[in-house]
Order: C-alpha cells, then sequence, then structure tokens
C-alpha cells in the first residue's frame, strides 16, 4: 500500500474530534489494506451530476465529513460574492436514502457556521423541485443530498447555481479549488442547528412552495381537456421507487384530472434499501415488477416509475394483445417531441425559433421529428446542466425558445421554471400523451409505430463495462487512446465518415481530403464515431460509477436489421475494452 494512503488513513484515527461510529468503521479494516487503499487513495470528484459515492468512513466515501468538506468549499465560494449572495442563501433538499437527512443538516450547519442563510424542506422533495425553488427564492445556490438511482450502497450531492441548474464547469472548478484549500475536513466550525434558527439563518420551507412548484408543472399542459375527458376510466399504475416522487407524482397527476391513479402500495414508502429492487433505477425493466403485476391485475394503459430522487422516468404500455412493453428512454423522448409540437402547432403557439436540446448520446429520432415541424435541434455534451446552460443562454439572448430538453438515461424537461430533468412534469406529459392517443382509439405504442413508418427505425443502446477499483479507473486514458488511434475505417460492414474527440475537441474525418472541424463543446473524455446511413457510436467514463459506457445508435429499415447491426458495434467495443 502506498505509504500516502496509509498516512491518510492513520491521521483520520487519530483525529481527536472524531465521532465514534466513524472510528469504529475504520478500525475494523485496519487489517485489511485493500479496503484502506479503496476509501482513502483519492477523494471523491464532481462529475457530470455532482459528488456521488459509496457511503462510510474515508475520503473516497460519502460521510459527513466530506459532506462538511464540500459545504465549506461551496460556502467559501458564496462569500466571495459578497454579503447579498450569502443573505440571498442557499436551498437545500434531500431524498430517501440512508443519511441523507442527517448531510442536509450537515450542509445546513456548515453554511449557518460561515453566516448563509439556509432553506431546507422539512421531509422528501423531488430533485427538480429544488431547482425550481431556487429559482423562485432567488437564492444563491442550491444542495441536493441525493444518489439519483445509483444502488443503495450510494449517496451523493448535487450542486446548483443561482440560475437553477446544476454548475457548469467553469463554477465546478472554482468550487473545487475552494474545496482543495480545506485544510482538514474533520476540525470544520458547525453551529448547533438551534442556535442557527435562533439567529433566523435556517428557515424550513412552508407547503406554500410545494403548491407553487406543481402549479408551475401543471402549467406545462398542453392539452388540459384530454385528462379530463379520458379521467373516469384511464388507469394509471405509478412508482416511485421508494423515492420522492411519491410526494408529487400522484397529487399532479390528480389534479389534472386523471382519477384512477394507482400507486403500488410496498413501493409507495420511502426505503433506503429500496428493499423491494435491487437497482432503483426507471432504466431496468426489473425496477417494474411489482408496478406491472399492479398493471396486469388492474387492466392499466400506462405505468410509470419515477427514480428515488425523481428527475427520470420510464414507463411501459400495454399493447393490443395486454401485454406490457417497457419504452425506452429515446423512444419515450421521441413521443414527448412529437406530443408537443403537434399540440403547440395544432394550438397555433409554435414559435418560429423553436429548439429543442438533446444530448449527443441521445438518439436521433427526435431530431428527426423536429426537423419536420420546421424545429432545431440542438446538442449537448452528457449531463442535464448542459441542457439547463443553453436553456439560459437562450432566454437571455431571446434568439431562439425553448420548447423541450431531453436525454437517453430518461431525463426530460418541458418548460424553463427549472433547470433540470424533472419527472414530475413528464410523467404529467406522458400521460396527457397517452389519454390524447386514447381518445384517438390508439395506444402510445401505436403512436410510436405511426413514427418509425414515418422516419424509420431508429433504435439505439446503451451497455457498460465495470472498471473496478483504482487499477480500473487507471485504465480509462489507456482505452480511449486506443480507440482515438485505431480508428477502423468500417464497422459492421459501414464506413465509418468520422471521428469526434471531445477531449481534443475535434470531428476528424476518417477518409477523404476533408479538413478537420473544430467542434464548440466543453473538453471531456469522450469519442464518437459517426457512420453512414445515420448510425454511431459512442464511447465515454461515467461521471459518477466506476463504468466505461457504450453507446451506439442505427436508423434501419427493420426492427431486425437495426438489433444486428447495434449487436455488432456494441460487442466490436466491448471486446476491445474487455481486453485491457
Amino acid at each position: 500500500m502506498d505509504q500516502m494512503i496509509r498516512q491518510r488513513y492513520e491521521r483520520w484515527l487519530a483525529e481527536p474530534g472524531l465521532d465514534e461510529e466513524t472510528r469504529r468503521e475504520l478500525e475494523t479494516i485496519r487489517s485489511n489494506p485493500a479496503e484502506i487503499e479503496d476509501r482513502f487513495f483519492k477523494e471523491l470528484e464532481f462529475g457530470t451530476a455532482g459528488l456521488r459515492g459509496i457511503m462510510g468512513a474515508g475520503t473516497n466515501r460519502m460521510n459527513r465529513y466530506t459532506v462538511r468538506k464540500v459545504t465549506k468549499g461551496l460556502a467559501d465560494c458564496i462569500a466571495a460574492e459578497g454579503v447579498q449572495a450569502k443573505a440571498r442563501g442557499v436551498v437545500i433538499a434531500y431524498d430517501n436514502r440512508r443519511m441523507s437527512r442527517e448531510f442536509c443538516l450537515e450542509a445546513a450547519m456548515v453554511l449557518a457556521g460561515q453566516g448563509i442563510k439556509v432553506y431546507y424542506f422539512e421531509g422528501l422533495r423531488p430533485t427538480p423541485q429544488l431547482s425550481y425553488t431556487l429559482r423562485k427564492l432567488g437564492c444563491q445556490a442550491g444542495i441536493v443530498v441525493t444518489a439519483s438511482h445509483n444502488p443503495r450502497e450510494y449517496n451523493g450531492y448535487k450542486v446548483y447555481w443561482e440560475d437553477g441548474a446544476q454548475i457548469c464547469n467553469e463554477q465546478a472548478a472554482v468550487i473545487c479549488r475552494a474545496i482543495s484549500r480545506v485544510e482538514n475536513p474533520l476540525r470544520i466550525d458547525v453551529l448547533d442547528l438551534q442556535k442557527a434558527r435562533e439567529k433566523g439563518l435556517v428557515e424550513v420551507l412552508a407547503p406554500a412552495m410545494d403548491r407553487a412548484y406543481r402549479k408551475e408543472v401543471k402549467g406545462q399542459s398542453l392539452r388540459t381537456d384530454v385528462m379530463q375527458k379520458v379521467g373516469d376510466n384511464m388507469k394509471v399504475v405509478y412508482t416511485p421507487l421508494h423515492g420522492t416522487g411519491g410526494v408529487a407524482v400522484p397529487q399532479v397527476l390528480r389534479e389534472a384530472g386523471l382519477k384512477r391513479v394507482l400507486v403500488v402500495p410496498r413501493q409507495d414508502c420511502p426505503d433506503p434499501d429500496f428493499s423491494t429492487v435491487t437497482y432503483p433505477n426507471p432504466e431496468d425493466p426489473q425496477a417494474f415488477t411489482l408496478a406491472l403485476e399492479l398493471a396486469r391485475k388492474k387492466e392499466a394503459e400506462l405505468v410509470l416509475a419515477t427514480d428515488p430522487d425523481c428527475d427520470r422516468v420510464g414507463a411501459a404500455v400495454r399493447d393490443e394483445k395486454g401485454t406490457y412493453r417497457l419504452l425506452t428512454g429515446n423512444q419515450i423522448g421521441a413521443l414527448l417531441v412529437q406530443y408537443i409540437l403537434k399540440s403547440r402547432r395544432d394550438k397555433g403557439c409554435l414559435p418560429e425559433n423553436g429548439v429543442i436540446i438533446k444530448t449527443v448520446v441521445t438518439g436521433e429520432m427526435g431530431a428527426a421529428i423536429a426537423k419536420s415541424y420546421g424545429v432545431e435541434t440542438v446538442n449537448t455534451l452528457t449531463g442535464f446542466k448542459y441542457i439547463g446552460e443553453r436553456i439560459k443562454e437562450y432566454e437571455l439572448s431571446g434568439e431562439k425558445t425553448f420548447l423541450f430538453g431531453y436525454e437517453e438515461s430518461n431525463g426530460y424537461l418541458s418548460g424553463s421554471y427549472a433547470r433540470d430533468k424533472d419527472a414530475v412534469v413528464a410523467s404529467l406529459l406522458l400521460c396527457e400523451a397517452a389519454a390524447w392517443y386514447h381518445l384517438q382509439g390508439m395506444s402510445l405504442l401505436e403512436g410510436l409505430n405511426e413514427l418509425y413508418d414515418c422516419y424509420g427505425y431508429y433504435r439505439e443502446e446503451l451497455k457498460s463495462v465495470v472498471l473496478e477499483g483504482h487499477e480500473g479507473l487507471g485504465k480509462i486514458d489507456s482505452i480511449l487512446d486506443y480507440f482515438r488511434s485505431n480508428c477502423p475505417e468500417r464497422m459492421e460492414g459501414r464506413k465509418v465518415l468520422y471521428l469526434e474527440d471531445y477531449l481534443a475537441g475535434a470531428r476528424i474525418p476518417v477518409a477523404g481530403r476533408k479538413e478537420k472541424e473544430k467542434m464548440s463543446y466543453p473538453r471531456t473524455k469522450m469519442l464518437k464515431f459517426i457512420l453512414e446511413n445515420e448510425g454511431w457510436l459512442a464511447l465515454r467514463p461515467s461521471g459518477t460509477e466506476p463504468k466505461f459506457k457504450i453507446y451506439a445508435g442505427v436508423r434501419e429499415d427493420s426492427w431486425e436489421e437495426g438489433q444486428r447491426l447495434l449487436d455488432g458495434l456494441i460487442g466490436w467495443a466491448k471486446e476491445k475494452i474487455k481486453g485491457f
């Protein structure tokens, strides 16, 4: 074991102010060098969705000291903005995970100890509600304690800035530098919560803020009449997967007119252990097991599932045979693009400068639909914060009117009341779209098949290769360098037209005499191969988990041909990565 790692471990154990529970946990691993190394070889870093890690003692774990250190860095950045920024304050929300409430209060006490005003929710709230509330109160920053859809062993800490979006790269770098200047995370001053309240530095948010948020969400409705028309008979099964969605989604749907919203009983209660699922991710078919049991029993038309912090939503639709089919994030995105643009055109409120924003690893079907309506599609890097940045940019310049933003990983936003993906509004619009199709004698699934008939069979897939521990993370650069230096001219019989290198900021022709083009995206570790006939393959390390992600998308004349090509592209990349 590296001597520096051992010293970090011993320094924590020797700290007089260390709480006894943490001390006991560290003592249990004294004779386990591999465990010590994994916990102390680095500090948790900000990824595309903030800070996220396994719970436990150590610098590479989520614990109260990690939270205090990050919050102290954030507090220093806010203080640097001036007295007014401190008075504007920070709003904090948290999810159902272990220690989420405790981490919320730890952050509040650190901020209050620096004289910064704090607002927090007394109970679970969806992440997008934090984004809305930050903007509504005019706060300087926001924090959400959540690990989103990660396994139960994880927790995390997202930071938002005054525009309501997750911090951009530049702001993240400023905060990271401030965090690095915190000398000892075990000796950070905190102000007792009761004393902070007495000084007026900490305030619990009232239920009025919940009502205001729900009103904004319902304000995104495009056909309010259709929900009323089907409200008595259209059945929707919903599961919050033990998370925060249970406090918002059913109420919004019922207030919008759906009277038969059936919530999965065993998953309606907050549960940090996610005892009914192995992985609380609405992208995972297993997460729908109990919801589908209830849907079959009640013959529901639509099944919805949101992740623990309710910023992602998955859906399953019943077909004409009574079988339920799980939709992908790309399929949901395409359906919502079609529904939003058609509804706006029918109502005469489709702006001439409207824009759809998606990420570079999101499928292209939504862009094809948008083009048919005369609406531009703009791409961003992976991470909804980049979509939030573009929303702000267009709002300030007036150059474009934001209509809808989405990513393949089941994140969607309609409207600019928030600057993060919102599963509450996405659930509302999916139900509204289903209601509209219902009145046409169709299901969402039949609506999707209509889109395939019109635009072609767009198919996408994501596979991950796990890179465990310190050694696995060290392979990332070598893997990317290999693919960068060994770009094939053909993949699965298709020409490779370009290699997009997002670290170099260049779009490089693979064959021919064309000059390479500069790309305007922020630099990041990702490669994307552009194939003929709208095919593509992208490779990027996860920003929140020890994984290497392989994305692929194709457009073919049949479902079967698309699957064959996808399997070949992903299989080729997986074989190369596993060889390292």
